[in-house]
């Protein structure tokens, strides 16, 4: 399997510079800046969206569940990380590189965790503005295998651990939910939510 994404990680990466206005769009998506500050706008969209105060009150909780989800989902890649440390490609391969260096491990990919933790929990409760993020998401890990500094494997377990620990964190949020209701209450009262 590791020689498998070894060989789509090559292929992907040796189509960089055969056409340079692809490669420019690809700076642009794999940079730290468009997906991640997208997403983290489509959360405060999401935050005050709802027609209604129950439909908002959904979006809220859902935000709360995106940021919890994407801390969480966070801190098991840093645990994997931990006991499990896998070079960045262009370590071991020569590349050509659309982004900087990063130092830390390439397996799982703590970036596509992030976004696509974001991107199930927005799904969660809103199927529309989910499924756009979802893409964004996809296209993110896209960009970080063909900008050369992540395996595809690497985006995959990224994705797979973000879908779970969103799932768990929605299960915990039925725990939660007074706790939340009540937030948000306190937040209308101030006229933050």
């Amino acid at each position: 399997m590791a020689k498998a994404d070894e060989t789509v990680f090559l292929w992907l990466n040796g189509l960089v510079g055969k056409l340079p206005f692809f490669d420019r769009i690809v700076e642009l998506v794999v940079s730290d800046y468009l997906i991640p500050v997208s997403l983290a706008l489509a959360l405060v969209g999401t935050w005050f969206a709802g027609g209604d105060k129950l439909a908002r009150q959904r979006h809220q909780i859902g935000v709360f569940v995106a940021l919890s989800a994407m801390a969480l989902s966070s801190l098991v890649v840093f645990t994997i990380n931990a006991a499990y440390f896998r070079p960045r490609p262009f370590v071991d391969h020569e590349v050509t590189r659309l982004f900087y260096a990063p130092t830390d491990s390439s397996f799982p990919s703590n970036p596509a965790a992030a976004a696509f933790a974001i991107a199930v929990a927005v799904w969660a409760v809103n199927r529309r503005l989910g499924s756009l993020l979802l893409a964004a998401a996809a296209l993110y890990g896209f960009a970080r295998v063909y900008a050369g500094v992540h395996y595809p494997l690497d985006i995959v377990a990224g994705a797979l651990i973000a879908i779970v620990v969103t799932f768990l964190t929605f299960k915990i949020r039925d725990l939660l939910g007074p706790i939340l209701t009540w937030v948000i209450k306190v937040g209308r009262i101030f006229c933050v939510a």
